[in-house]
């Protein structure tokens, strides 16, 4: 129960659903309730199926490169490290991705979808928490199912984004948002540090 709880929470802190907020709101701001509510429905299916797509295919696409695990688990805990400091000390997730959009009549796919939801983070952090030499099926399952959760999480949330906002306020998303960041860099540390003892270990 404890794993599984831990799962989620590393989960929640690589997809961010509170750091999804502003970009939802700021892609959406010219959509009524109705089409706001389809956006944000569509957006986590697409990212709940990207996230899926990573999990089956990601590793044999590494593993056909003849990428080794110890080199995936130390470059996969660097590209999460650098993505937490962006969280920890850059302008925040929300603020670069608002930047990003130009067309505010395709935001369902980007920057909903991807990068905000189904981010590089969470890619990298999906694969790695499935990888096939460590966790068996039984174990990728049920990881699969937990991230359907918090996407799922990630939807509610959106759907009541603007009333989270007025209770939150743009500085506590921020806050939130950072506290994820130094969740994540420890995890990727971690991460870091295993791939090297297991490779000076053989």
């Amino acid at each position: 129960m404890i794993e599984i709880l831990t799962k989620i929470f590393f989960i929640f802190a690589v997809i961010d659903p509170i750091g999804s907020i502003p970009v939802y709101l700021e892609a959406t701001k010219e959509l009524d309730l109705k089409h706001k509510k389809k956006v944000a429905l569509r957006a986590s299916i697409i990212a709940f199926l990207i996230l899926l797509f990573f999990i089956v295919i990601g590793q044999l696409i590494l593993e056909g490169m003849s990428v080794s695990l110890d080199a995936f688990q130390i470059s996969g805990g660097v590209i999460l490290f650098l993505f937490a400091l962006t969280m920890v000390f850059g302008d925040g997730k929300p603020e670069q991705e608002k930047k990003g959009i130009t067309d505010y009549k395709h935001v369902t796919i980007f920057p909903i979808a991807i990068p905000s939801i189904a981010s590089p983070g969470a890619i990298m952090g999906v694969v790695l928490m499935t990888d096939n030499h460590i966790y068996s099926i039984q174990q990728q399952a049920i990881t699969t199912g937990l991230v359907l959760v918090v996407i799922g999480i990630t939807c509610l949330i959106l759907l009541t984004a603007n009333h989270l906002q007025k209770r939150i306020g743009n500085y506590g998303i921020t806050v939130i948002s950072k506290i994820m960041g130094l969740i994540l860099a420890a995890y990727a540390v971690q991460s870091i540090l295993s791939g090297i003892s297991s490779y000076f270990t053989k």
